[in-house]
């Protein structure tokens, strides 16, 4: 495979951006390598496709067309007023009930990709963003204030079944922290 085709897998395979350096450890190319990749998929990208390379300084990723965002954005905008699905609700539940709850711990749990999940939450104003506290590189999603309000509720304790639901949650999330560590490799740990 050309380095330029695997790091196109590699920004379409999660929705959060990735940094040179990450690209470099995950592939074990060069600088100049992912330099010249990053060129030439950017190259290919310009020829009136879908997507385009996003930077911000040394972060990348893939976006759609700034072109397509018109009818991009009537979709959203439809999807919105749909009710939550049961995948939705389920990466909910995690947010609400879990501890310091990643994206990885999310997918841990649940077996599968949870980014285009998390990605619809955020856009509904359902869940934040925030710093993870132990790693910089890592977020962890939490609760809106307004999803509490809706709720009826001040803060999560006050969510029905918390104790329970809330142990429940840590037990199947043991595990993804080590998973995390070993870079993701969920071949040596399953869930429970």
């Amino acid at each position: 495979m050309k380095n330029s085709a695997l790091i196109e897998a590699l920004l379409f395979s999660r929705p959060e951006p990735w940094t040179i350096l990450e690209l470099a450890k995950a592939t074990s190319l060069g600088g100049q390598q992912i330099s010249d990749a990053l060129a030439e998929l950017e190259a290919a990208l310009s020829g009136g496709r879908g997507l385009v390379l996003m930077r911000a300084g040394d972060t990348i990723t893939l976006g759609t067309h700034p072109e397509a965002s018109a009818v991009l954005e009537k979709l959203a905008k439809e999807d919105l007023s749909k009710p939550l699905s049961k995948a939705s609700i389920e990466t909910l539940s995690i947010v609400m009930y879990g501890d310091e709850v990643t994206r990885g711990k999310i997918d841990y749990i649940r077996g599968v990709n949870s980014g285009f999940i998390l990605r619809s939450l955020l856009v509904r104003g359902l869940i934040e963003r925030k710093p993870y506290p132990r790693d910089r590189k890592k977020f962890m999603y939490v609760p809106t204030i307004a999803l509490l309000a809706t709720l009826g509720a001040e803060r999560v304790e006050a969510l029905p079944e918390y104790a329970r639901i809330h142990g429940e949650i840590a037990k199947a999330a043991l595990g993804s922290e080590t998973m995390e560590e070993n870079n993701g490799d969920a071949s040596e740990i399953r869930p429970a």
